[in-house]
């Protein structure tokens, strides 16, 4: 009798095979090697983004801090460009405590600043982030009260019980949490209810283009409703033009942020005279 499972074949590496793949697999690593570069020389800097009141939209009510990369050539590089790729790698912890730590020294030297500094849910047991954060309460006790940290509604879901404990913990001690992302991701309404973010910042697919698409009205309304339930200050993101500014604020957000209020800049803009926008 003829045994035909011994027969089997191993099945295809199709991604070694795939002309695709291996571009991807070579841009992978060609940013893994630039992001290691660029924290080997420390060429690293925030870019800071109003985030302006709805009723008065000439006043920030905080900035967020925007990590940005230096590449060998002077290039500014966006995280939109390189953290998808070091995500799930110890370097994005890495470029997490950098981001904290530069975020933190903002708001020593400026005691009138409020600020968001993004984290990935991964870092919360990484212990160079929590050791950076209490070395920098160390020196200024009044930076907690003014500090806001953003986590995605993606990287929340990935270790939800985790991410629980770790809000209750430092929201004790005055420290705020923004959901970014809100609605673009898969958060299970039972999390919802226990996570206690302070801020929900909409996703801006719901944003953009919302005065003229009855579609991202209904969704923009719906993601606004479930944030006023649960007692949540609300943000807009990728807010781009007037007319949805207008909408956004005639539909009850609290903030908005975007291009139309001002870009990310590396230059502090609290330290520049003053801007004026009208929505």
């Amino acid at each position: 009798m003829r045994h035909f499972g011994k027969l089997r074949k191993e099945p295809r590496d199709r991604t070694a095979e795939s002309p695709l793949g291996a571009a991807v697999g070579m841009r992978d690593r060609e940013t893994m090697d630039m992001v290691k570069a660029a924290v080997a020389r420390r060429d690293m800097v925030l870019a800071f983004q109003p985030v302006v009141q709805a009723m008065k939209p000439d006043r920030p009510a905080y900035y967020e801090g925007l990590i940005r990369l230096i590449d060998e050539s002077g290039r500014v590089i966006p995280a939109r460009d390189f953290i998808e790729t070091i995500e799930t790698q110890e370097l994005g912890r890495i470029i997490d405590c950098l981001a904290l730590d530069m975020g933190l020294d903002a708001l020593s030297q400026d005691r009138t600043l409020r600020l968001a500094i993004n984290m990935s849910a991964r870092s919360i047991a990484y212990p160079r982030w929590m050791k950076t954060l209490r070395r920098g309460l160390k020196v200024d006790p009044t930076v907690a009260e003014r500090l806001i940290l953003e986590i995605t509604e993606a990287s929340a879901m990935i270790v939800p019980d985790s991410v629980i404990v770790f809000m209750k913990s430092l929201q004790s001690e005055g420290i705020s949490f923004a959901m970014d992302d809100f609605g673009g991701g898969l958060t299970s309404f039972r999390y919802l209810r226990e996570f206690y973010f302070d801020i929900m910042k909409i996703d801006g697919q719901f944003i953009r283009g919302v005065a003229d698409n009855p579609d991202n009205q209904c969704l923009a309304r719906a993601l606004l409703a479930i944030a006023q339930q649960f007692d949540m200050f609300t943000v807009a993101t990728s807010v781009e033009n007037a007319r949805d500014a207008t909408w956004l604020i005639e539909n009850g957000m609290d903030c908005l942020q975007g291009y139309y209020f001002g870009a990310p800049t590396v230059t502090p803009p609290w330290k520049t005279p003053a801007m004026r926008f009208s929505a």
